[in-house]
């Protein structure tokens, strides 16, 4: 690193270091705001940007959430990873799917996973997860594991599927969208949860 990092910087560090080993995907800027309680999300682009430039942190280009730590390796193996279909990210529908529609080749360095992980991959579809920073159009790359608390899953709620935020209140597991727009959804009879989100890719549009 070429300079030291305030104190500030290095909690800010810290913070999407934990994200990652915790969640396998960086926080986005309203994630770090919201941990650190802060009312705009301008003076945390400001650190992250410094820990950029100081060499802390590496972007990673045209991916949302692509912060890497520095530490992590810059290439890795290529796999390939099944793309099965389209996930609402929205109100859930009735959608299973047996055989991928296609293959996407992915450096597992991108996604901090070793080779041997377990990952399938889902166009999202819908504004529900947008102050998560998923938008409609793009991919996202699930692993099957049991979720923790405020990960973001690949879910079946009474046989319909979504993308949405696993969270526990008063041992009742339920999910909630990144929108206001829509409403937390509590299962009638099961929640599936098919996979944690581990990484995406935007997808551009002109």
């Amino acid at each position: 690193m070429s300079e030291p990092l305030t104190d500030r910087q290095q909690q800010v560090l810290d913070f999407i270091n934990a994200h990652h080993r915790d969640h396998g995907v960086a926080p986005s800027l309203r994630e770090i705001q919201a941990h650190f309680g802060l009312a705009s999300p301008f003076g945390i682009k400001r650190h992250v940007d410094a820990l950029t430039e100081k060499g802390a942190l590496r972007r990673l280009d045209g991916k949302a959430r692509g912060l890497l730590p520095a530490s992590y390796p810059r290439r890795g193996s290529l796999i390939e990873i099944p793309l099965f279909g389209t996930i609402p990210a929205g109100l859930p529908i009735a959608a299973e799917q047996q055989e991928p529609d296609s293959y996407i080749s992915v450096d597992t360095a991108t996604l901090g996973i070793r080779p041997e992980t377990k990952v399938f991959a889902l166009r999202v579809r819908g504004d529900s997860m947008i102050d998560a920073s998923i938008l409609d159009g793009d991919t996202v790359f699930v692993t099957p594991r049991e979720p923790r608390p405020l990960d973001i899953v690949a879910a079946l709620i009474d046989g319909e599927s979504t993308l949405k935020r696993f969270l526990v209140q008063r041992g009742r597991p339920f999910l909630r969208a990144e929108n206001p727009r829509y409403p937390d959804l509590l299962p009638v009879q099961e929640l599936i949860i098919q996979g944690v989100m581990i990484g995406l890719i935007r997808t551009q549009v002109n």
